[in-house]
């Protein structure tokens, strides 16, 4: 390869590697600076090496094939969030003072994701979908393959509720929920496998010769994975000093800080993904990010707190079960409106809306009064879309194909854009999702550290991809 042809991988590899630099000589030098100039350093190199592991776990697929390759590119995906949360919840064991900020993190990146990225991916599928069209687009149609994340989501999303209601995350839930993550991968990982299409900086990583493919990826991992092990802990205290240096509310500073930089990464990805028409990818993207929150992030959380010295159960104080609650009732809300596999414009509206509201009216009575509107509004939508519940929950214990049940149609008015054969607004032809948190490339509608999608084979991508506009009642 010419150092021509070469530089379009560098340039942006480099970029990051860059980025990282400051952080590694303030780890390696021993240098404390001033909170908010650790926590720009310690931030910026957690940004740059989510990205760096997104491209290199794109790219593996080329040469890394199976189920093993599927749980190691999972594990590796979700990272950069894990590494500051498990930090915490580590540290909690032998100071108590810090599981608040372990359920402080968890909280927020779970809420972050729910109530902030999947409405603005919506949001921007259907903008596209409308320009493209001419008419106004009100719903996204979600692949069929997708209903088997949504049960895995369903299931933790009741299982969850014994949290709050138990006041803790015992080791024993968290065995369960880390095991049900492991079936989840199993599960994926009997998806059909298929040629991965790669795209951006993947892509060219992609068509290096085998040999620097393959140095280049494993540098990347190596390298990525040092840098976050090395920043999750100076980043974490950072964060807790800055709030105390400027007087600011240390929770929330590790509530909505730290997720939104260890999962800027995956939203700015899928947002490109729904910019290129891919609405249903760029959803799916984040439904599978999801569950992977909700199993294997909250039950890491009573074993690292055990191998840090504490004892067999997280305990919650009163502030953390009221944001636990609330978590849980928007996850049931989300995934209650989406049993019919249609992502409606009225729910991204409010989904969004109630995101904001909690900043505006915080305290202890917004939180319970926000938590009985989530309930409410997941018990109607629960109500109507009664039907879809059971093949939903027995969705993650069949076989594959997924339950045959289609999306359910809508009443008249405005229009949901379509893709002829099997496609629905900016979807690739349908699939079986998987379960990987990695951000996928804008280009294609495969996860970078998931399974590869059933029918994504050669005949599937020589389909034509027409558009045409449907009335919502079809």
């Amino acid at each position: 390869m010419s150092p021509k042809s070469a530089w379009p991988v560098a340039r942006p590899v480099a970029l990051c590697a860059a980025l990282t630099v400051p952080a590694l000589i303030l780890r390696l030098s021993g240098v404390h600076p001033a909170a908010a100039l650790s926590l720009a350093a310690f931030g910026a190199a957690v940004v740059a090496a989510s990205f760096l592991l997104a491209w290199a776990a794109e790219a593996a697929r080329v040469d890394i094939a199976g189920p093993l390759a599927i749980a190691i590119l999972a594990v590796i995906a979700v990272l950069p969030e894990f590494a500051v949360d498990l930090y915490f919840a580590y540290t909690a064991g032998h100071h108590p003072d810090y599981v608040q900020y372990a359920a402080a993190n968890m909280t927020g990146s779970n809420r972050l994701l729910l109530g902030l990225g999947w409405p603005l991916v919506v949001i921007v599928s259907l903008w596209v979908a409308s320009r493209r069209s001419g008419r106004g687009v009100r719903e996204l149609v979600l692949q069929s393959g997708y209903r088997t994340e949504l049960g895995f989501l369903l299931v933790a999303s009741l299982v969850a509720f014994l949290v709050p209601l138990s006041g803790r995350i015992s080791l024993v839930l968290g065995f369960a929920l880390l095991g049900f993550f492991v079936f989840y991968l199993w599960k994926a990982s009997r998806a059909e496998a298929s040629e991965p299409e790669l795209a951006g900086p993947a892509a060219r990583i992609g068509d290096l010769p085998r040999r620097r493919r393959r140095l280049l990826v494993t540098g990347l991992f190596v390298f990525a994975a040092v840098v976050i092990v090395a920043s999750a802990e100076p980043f974490a205290e950072s964060l807790i000093a800055t709030g105390t240096q400027l007087g600011l509310d240390r929770f929330l500073l590790v509530q909505w800080v730290a997720p939104l930089a260890s999962e800027a990464p995956e939203f700015i990805v899928a947002i490109l993904f729904a910019v290129h028409g891919r609405g249903s990818d760029a959803i799916g993207t984040l439904i599978s990010s999801k569950v992977s929150q909700w199993t294997m992030l909250v039950g890491s959380l009573p074993v690292a707190y055990l191998a840090g010295g504490g004892g067999t159960a997280l305990a919650l104080d009163g502030r953390q079960v009221e944001e636990f609650l609330l978590t849980a009732t928007q996850t049931m809300l989300g995934v209650a409106a989406l049993l019919t596999l249609r992502f409606p414009r009225w729910l991204a509206f409010t989904l969004l809306g109630l995101f904001a509201v909690q900043y505006a009216l915080p305290g202890q009575a917004a939180r319970y009064l926000l938590c009985v509107l989530y309930g409410t509004i997941a018990a109607a939508a629960l109500v109507r879309n009664r039907r879809y519940v059971v093949p939903v929950l027995a969705a993650p214990f069949r076989g594959l194909p997924s339950s045959p049940l289609q999306p359910e149609p809508g009443g008249a008015g405005p229009a949901v854009l379509e893709a002829p054969a099997r496609t629905r607004v900016g979807a690739a032809p349908v699939r079986t999702p998987g379960p990987g948190r990695g951000p996928r490339s804008p280009d294609h509608g495969q996860a970078s550290a998931g399974p590869p999608r059933a029918g994504q084979g050669a005949k599937a991508r020589k389909r034509q991809s027409g558009w045409a506009v449907k009335p919502s009642g079809g």
